[in-house]
């Protein structure tokens, strides 16, 4: 499946890029309170990442790393989660996730269920290898891929979904 969107590549220097960040940093922050009123609900659904994957992707690395730094520490400083002994693996992959989507956008110059697959199994594959290295435990390190699962197929699918409604509404 494939999408025509209108993809951008944001600069520092444009007020957008900030406005974007802002919108997408409080989505990083409301997604996460409804996940963990579920038990697992965070580490389930991986929800500090859904609209980072969506800025980088459709706006750009800048305004996708704005997201991925200020998301996570955000909401650690206001609500204490991600736990501050968690925060730098999160850190990692958000970037990397921002970074990934960002090329991938750049390169393609459209929306494709292959391409976001490929940005979210890139970013928890290595992600997960710079955790492992940060904790020295195997097994925290892959929790994603043992428990987050449903939370990779909801940013592939559901970040396809939101990308292609956002290219209907010309945002």
């Amino acid at each position: 499946m494939e999408s025509s969107a209108k993809l951008y590549a944001l600069k520092y220097t444009n007020v957008n890029t900030y406005l974007f960040a802002l919108l997408f940093i409080v989505g990083n922050i409301l997604l996460p309170q409804v996940c963990h009123l579920a038990y697992l609900g965070g580490p389930t659904w991986l929800p500090i990442y859904f609209f980072t994957l969506i800025g980088a992707y459709k706006y750009g690395m800048r305004v996708g790393l704005l997201t991925a730094l200020l998301s996570p520490v955000i909401n650690s400083w206001l609500f204490g989660m991600p736990a501050l002994a968690v925060l730098p693996a999160i850190l990692v992959k958000s970037v990397l996730l921002a970074l990934a989507a960002g090329f991938m956008a750049q390169r393609l110059k459209r929306v494709t269920l292959w391409s976001l697959l490929a940005v979210v199994l890139s970013y928890q594959v290595v992600g997960s290898l710079v955790e492992w290295g940060l904790v020295h435990d195997f097994v925290a390190a892959m929790q994603d891929f043992r428990i987050g699962i449903p939370g990779m197929l909801l940013q592939v699918f559901g970040g396809y979904g939101l990308l292609k409604w956002m290219a209907k509404k010309n945002w």
